[in-house]
């Protein structure tokens, strides 16, 4: 392989220029132009080469960079004549949201509204223009000058604007590109402003896309699908192309025939099977065996397995609405980093303010965000929507989660270690102490949403701890649990993999004053249920001995905890 390998370049000229490495993707012009659609929204998983495409669109169809054939000879758009033909001959509004990542709602206005004010800058020499009047060219010198402060009316509408200049100019209507549309969405209900978000957004999308006969076509691209009832509601043009679609299925991430080529070409195809373990795993539309650019170009680079994908950004989205979820949602997230499956209905809309109370809208997001992939799919009653069989996408995103929960205590690593170290060496008086340390710490830690319930905050600690359990115990024991409805009972066991290891049986049970005097009579029930559900009998039959398994009652209330 003549190219060199770089890293976290996403302009498509500087990876030509200087002759990095590049799976060839310009079949996406073709077929998106050949399609004809107004408007495109395309949603991949971040780091899949949205932004490299974006770019590449921009230099193939740009006016300023007619001339710029160079750019795309060899690369397979340029085998067709009409389509050299068109290269550098439309005026083309780039533009991106990617760092649009402020916490309220003023400063994203005022982060669009730099973005509105360098686009503009670049636009200047339409001041010099005779096509524009005087209340034009003011129009313009206003924005470049308001900066930050640009009033909403303005900015909602500049794009629009904007392109009915371009298009007088240069005679022709204009391509709008807009990367990473979504993320000021995301930030929006992650902080908390996301009404004030979708208000400002809707009425600016709608002057671009809908209302702009200044417009030849658009592409947007982001991670996920947000409702058309949130933003779209006014958009009847629009093409939406998900995960589960077709169309441009090979156009964003590696195929395996071109990773195990690249492979081939650095004499490395002995790491075949291992590549795909870690990093193999997308499916878009009936297309499989999709891998994530970013972790594959970063592999071929330092040739080291790391989880180069799942550590590129923050996953606070995913956090919170793992940490924060129900306890059916950490019961799911406990039977997904054991290997087993999620059964469950997708809508790819993403309804964002439904992710608080609904379970299948985080699936969806995580399906969409590339966390999940599909391992079957049910179409049978498609009047009744699709039936999903989910799965954790590979070793990468498995790693992620476990480092994500181990996170959940780094504010209380001290305490929460000595646990786990008295545990493993039955020092109950110990056990005791530091338990409860972490339980005045973390039992709201789980329960912070934006309606926390009191009554809940048991349930929502004790499965956040046994995901803890199951990350950090992982390497000495296969953690199950018997989940029952209600927090009246939920015993663990802790198989050991070594035979210098005891087994474990934890049974957690809360302090029913109705049935207890004290928290010892509530320790004394659940040691009892250990030994009337028999739950020793799954470790002797795997061989080990009565004597070399560890029973343990945890009795909760409120936030004190009492181990006997």
């Amino acid at each position: 392989m003549n190219q060199k390998v770089s890293i976290g370049i996403q302009d498509f000229e500087s990876i030509r220029k200087n002759n990095c490495f590049y799976i060839d993707k310009t079949h996406f012009i073709k077929e998106w132009w050949d399609c004809g659609d107004a408007v495109t929204l395309i949603t991949r998983p971040r780091r899949f080469g949205k932004t490299l495409n974006i770019s590449m669109l921009e230099q193939f169809f740009s006016n300023r960079y007619a001339g710029r054939g160079d750019l795309f000879e060899g690369l397979s758009v340029w085998e067709h004549e009409e389509y050299r033909n068109q290269q550098g001959t439309y005026p083309v509004i780039a533009l991106t949201f990617a760092n649009v990542k402020e916490t309220n709602f003023l400063d994203v206005k005022k982060r669009i509204s730099q973005i509105i004010a360098d686009l503009y800058t670049k636009h200047r020499f339409l001041m010099d223009s005779e096509q524009m009047d005087e209340a034009e060219k003011k129009y313009i010198r206003n924005i470049i000058n308001y900066q930050s402060q640009i009033p909403d009316d303005i900015i909602t509408m500049s794009i629009h604007k904007l392109s009915d200049f371009l298009s007088r100019y240069y005679r022709k209507k204009v391509i709008i590109l807009l990367d990473e549309y979504d993320t000021p969405m995301q930030e929006a209900y992650v902080n908390g402003f996301w009404d004030e978000m979708v208000s400002f957004i809707r009425t600016m999308f709608n002057s671009i896309f809908k209302t702009n006969p200044y417009l030849e076509r658009a592409v947007m691209t982001g991670i996920t699908r947000v409702s058309k009832e949130s933003i779209f509601s006014d958009l009847n043009n629009l093409e939406v192309v998900t995960t589960t679609s077709e169309k441009y299925a090979d156009c964003f991430g590696f195929t395996e025939k071109e990773v195990f080529a690249a492979l081939n070409c650095l004499d490395m195809p002995n790491q075949k099977e291992k590549v795909k373990y870690w990093y193999d795993g997308f499916t878009f539309g009936k297309t499989s065996d999709i891998y994530n650019p970013w972790s594959i170009i970063n592999f071929l680079s330092k040739q080291k397995f790391q989880p180069y994908w799942a550590n590129t950004s923050s996953n606070s989205l995913v956090g919170k609405l793992i940490k924060e979820g129900n306890i059916n949602v950490k019961k799911t997230m406990e039977d997904l980093l054991s290997g087993k499956s999620l059964v469950t209905e997708i809508d790819e809309q993403i309804v964002f303010n439904q992710l608080e109370h609904s379970q299948s809208a985080i699936w969806s997001l995580l399906l969409a965000s590339g966390y999940l992939k599909v391992k079957h799919l049910d179409m049978e009653n498609p009047e009744e929507g699709f039936v999903y069989e989910l799965v954790l996408t590979n070793h990468e995103i498995l790693l992620m989660f476990r480092n994500m929960i181990k996170g959940w205590f780094s504010d209380y690593t001290e305490d929460y270690n000595e646990f786990i170290q008295a545990l493993l060496q039955s020092n109950k008086k110990m056990m005791n102490i530091y338990m409860n340390r972490v339980s005045l710490s973390t039992f709201s830690f789980f329960d912070t949403g934006r309606h926390p319930s009191v009554s809940s905050e048991p349930e929502r600690f004790y499965h956040g701890f046994v995901l803890g359990l199951m990350v950090d115990l992982r390497n000495r024991y296969v953690i199950t649990s018997n989940r029952e409805s209600g927090f009246g009972r939920y015993d663990v066991i802790l198989e050991p993999l070594k035979d210098t290891d005891d087994g474990i049986i934890l049974e957690f049970k809360v302090y029913d004053n109705d049935e207890e005097n004290t928290l010892e009579d509530t320790v004394a029930a659940a040691l009892a249920q250990i030994e009337e559900k028999q739950y020793a009998q799954s470790l002797i039959a795997k061989g080990i001995p009565k004597e070399r398994i560890r029973k343990y009652g945890f009795a909760f209330e409120g936030k004190t905890v009492l181990i006997g």
